[in-house]
């Protein structure tokens, strides 16, 4: 932990991270001054974390940094986000987003500025709060690009939208802000880009992924009834143990013999709950799924074949038909996040040159994002791009690199990325990648 302070006080430094002087510019420069100030909103906001639909602090802090700017400023969009809107002659309009917040998660990472908040959860638990997703980075950088566009009217023409987005964390956020008329009220992007900050990677590296970037998301409850009785006597129950642990394993051969190879899919008993005492038989079992896939054709095969299965196997056990098990699927989904492929080349390229070294094409991966929203709203006319900046600090991945240590994931108490690189990174690219998309 003290090589992760003192690298807090390196401060901007680290921007030189993979440039030349050569490579430095007035762009970079400009980051660089502004990041002190970034860093002191960041620790703030890393300090006071809040839960998905409860950005109200959050929201209003930041909304009148943005106010500050000259934005048109809209708070209470989709219960607790925000647009800002800078309009600048005519052309394109590009919409830049910032996820809010929070985990109910119990800080465990040692910082200085670490949280310390509480609060009451969608389920009505008491929990720690934790920015452990790295959505104080997003802030943070929406804040600085923000900074440096309305400095630079001069340089570009269109209109820009930036939104603060809820509730990514539960999947709602995005929904809730196009169901309050985010493309109906406010100008309708033609371009939308975000970016998210990574654990799989060092600090300061690019990564995206053409088309397919991250996958639906489906939450499965299934109810398996069954016939309680004494455990001695299973002959006079219908035991739904039995029952659920054949569900259990015909599920798994929805992906390895009902899929094409090739088809990526995931579908995963999370949880298993039935009985109460070693010699009683229950009345049910509950099973809890995550179901994820990429293409719409593949996830509805896989909802449609657990229900088959749940009703197959419970036929196949002897349940009479006013028993069979209840399959609920939860919604709203999360959909598949697409990166359109051409945008995301035109993006890429734009960028390699000013971060040569550090930008990589990388597999898509089975997490979840509701940005996918934004495109899906109306696919023939918004182009989408989300990319990862790498947080992990150069240090501990060297460690990682030679088995000296195991690094964080995203969501873990400990996930601390070298936020001053995630910053100066996403603020620069995600400026660099405006300027050039609205370039007078």
């Amino acid at each position: 932990m003290m090589n992760r302070m003192m690298a807090w006080a390196a401060g901007a430094s680290l921007l030189a991270l993979g440039a030349t002087p050569a490579q430095a510019d007035e762009l970079r420069d400009a980051v660089a001054a502004d990041l002190p100030k970034l860093v002191e909103l960041y620790r703030d906001l890393h300090a006071n974390p809040e839960l998905s639909f409860q950005e109200v602090e959050t929201a209003k802090k930041l909304a009148a940094r943005a106010r500050a700017m000259g934005f048109e400023v809209k708070e209470g969009v989709g219960k607790t986000g925000v647009v800002a809107v800078m309009r600048n002659g005519e052309g394109p309009t590009v919409m830049l987003r910032a996820d809010m917040d929070g985990l109910p998660v119990i800080e465990q990472t040692g910082l200085p500025f670490a949280s310390k908040r509480r609060a009451v959860a969608q389920n009505g638990t008491e929990t720690g709060v934790m920015h452990a997703c790295g959505h104080d980075t997003h802030m943070t950088a929406w804040i600085g690009t923000a900074q440096l566009l309305s400095q630079r009217k001069d340089q570009w023409s269109g209109t820009l939208v930036m939104i603060l987005q809820p509730a990514e964390e539960i999947g709602q956020g995005a929904k809730a802000m196009l169901d309050d008329g985010l493309f109906s009220r406010f100008p309708k992007p033609d371009y939308v880009l975000a970016f998210h900050d990574a654990a799989q990677f060092p600090a300061g590296h690019i990564g995206y992924s053409k088309g397919f970037a991250l996958a639906n998301v489906d939450t499965v409850d299934i109810v398996v009834p069954g016939v309680g009785g004494h455990g001695a006597y299973p002959h006079t129950t219908k035991d739904p143990v039995v029952l659920a642990s054949s569900i259990v394993m015909r599920l798994q051969t929805l992906v390895s013999r009902e899929l094409n190879p090739t088809d990526s899919a995931v579908v995963t008993v999370g949880s298993f709950q039935a009985g109460s005492k070693h010699n009683i038989i229950p009345e049910e079992a509950r099973l809890q799924l995550t179901v994820r896939s990429y293409e719409d054709k593949t996830r509805q095969h896989l909802l449609d074949g657990i229900a088959r299965i749940a009703k197959g196997e419970a036929i196949a056990a002897g349940m009479p038909e006013h028993k069979m098990p209840k399959v609920t699927v939860q919604n709203p989904y999360t959909p598949a996040t697409y990166n359109t492929p051409e945008f995301t080349e035109q993006v890429m390229a734009g960028l390699t040159p000013r971060f040569e070294g550090r930008i990589m094409e990388t597999p898509a991966v089975m997490g979840g994002e509701d940005f996918s929203q934004f495109y899906r709203a109306d696919k023939a006319n918004v182009e989408s791009l989300i990319f990862w900046v790498g947080g992990v600090p150069q240090a501990e991945w060297d460690k990682a690199q030679k088995g000296d240590v195991t690094l964080p994931s995203l969501h873990s108490p400990f996930w601390a990325p070298d936020a001053l690189v995630v910053i100066a990174t996403a603020t620069e690219a995600l400026t660099a990648a405006t300027l050039g998309l609205m370039a007078k």
